[in-house]
């Protein structure tokens, strides 16, 4: 059953953000976003664009998975009757999950005030808890990627989508683990606040990159098995920064200095991917990175990343993105 919650009409004002925690959450899993948030509210005017409240069962401090404890603004059974309506709800996630989506009462308390809220979002496992209260029945959903097989196979009615670093579908947002909470949070500012404000906030906190929401959750590096050949090991470490190169099976080879053959089969034994698969995937993530953060034509990405021609980029690009560039710039570019 989808669970359709009532939307009142929000005061106008700073939007209140309730972050739900518990014991054995996650203290990145709120940290994180509650810095974002009080980020964007100084760059806005303090006080101007967020309250941040942080609501916790009884209303008791709570201990972290790493032993720290976290005192609460108020119970969360009581969050209707001394905040009435949030603007947003965050749950946060952690090895506390496990015991949080089966207490009732608390998932009960999610659900009320889920029934206030204009947007309902997890961070990493806290989509489990959103699951177990019905709030993710019938919605695209993510979670940290240890726990997406668990997610769908408890909760076959959501449509889980593995390899992603976050996921909005209409009022329902959920992310991958830890640090993937802050891209959420800036995903947040910008639909708030606008671009320009999320980017302010993602300088202020040294944040690398705004990764969008399609990205994976893994890097192509992280994705394929580290080598235990020393100079197969070395070479997966010299490639990222050299795609532009000839890298083709016979000059990968000569720089293992060993034979094209006993490469190619070496390569894929302890990798589990060929060497010509690997290579592609690492340019078209290059590809990627510079179509959301550059102006880039699709000519110049293409040789900046080693494609000889835009139209072999647009094949790679079809084969392991499953769009085209110029499409895949329209959803995500930053620039």
């Amino acid at each position: 059953m989808v669970f359709v919650p009532h939307h009142p009409d929000i005061a106008t004002g700073p939007r209140t953000v309730l972050l739900v925690a518990f014991d054995g959450m996650q203290l990145l899993d709120l940290a994180g976003p509650a810095e974002v948030f009080h980020a964007a509210d100084l760059i806005a005017g303090a006080g101007a664009a967020y309250d941040l409240q942080i609501a916790t069962p009884g209303g008791r401090r709570v201990r972290t998975s790493s032993g720290i404890e976290l005192g609460g603004d108020l119970p969360l059974e009581r969050v209707a009757a001394r905040l009435g309506p949030v603007d947003t709800l965050v749950v946060v996630g952690g090895l506390g999950t496990r015991t949080v989506r089966n207490d009732l009462d608390l998932l009960d308390d999610v659900r009320a005030v889920a029934s206030t809220a204009r947007r309902i979002t997890a961070v990493c496992t806290g989509a489990l808890v959103l699951a177990a209260a019905g709030l993710l029945d019938g919605y695209l959903a993510t979670t940290h990627w240890a726990s997406c097989t668990d997610l769908a196979e408890r909760h076959p009615e959501v449509v889980v989508l593995p390899d992603q670093i976050y996921v909005n579908d209409r009022d329902r947002w959920t992310s991958a683990g830890v640090t993937a909470g802050i891209d959420l949070a800036l995903a947040l500012v910008d639909e708030d606040l606008g671009p320009e404000v999320a980017h302010q906030v993602a300088a202020w906190l040294v944040v690398f990159a705004r990764r969008p929401g399609g990205q994976a959750q893994f890097s192509v590096q992280l994705r394929a098995q580290a080598a235990r050949t020393p100079a197969i090991a070395q070479l997966q470490r010299w490639l990222p920064d050299h795609l532009d190169a000839d890298l083709t099976v016979d000059r990968l080879a000569e720089r293992a200095h060993l034979s094209p053959r006993t490469f190619a089969r070496t390569f894929k034994a302890e990798t589990g991917t060929t060497p010509a698969a690997h290579v592609e995937e690492l340019r078209v993530e290059a590809a990627r990175r510079l179509l959301e953060t550059t102006d880039l034509g699709i000519a110049a990405v293409a040789k900046s990343v080693g494609f000889r021609h835009a139209e072999t980029l647009h094949r790679a690009f079809a084969r392991t993105v499953g769009t085209t560039p110029d499409r895949y710039r329209q959803h995500f570019s930053r620039t």
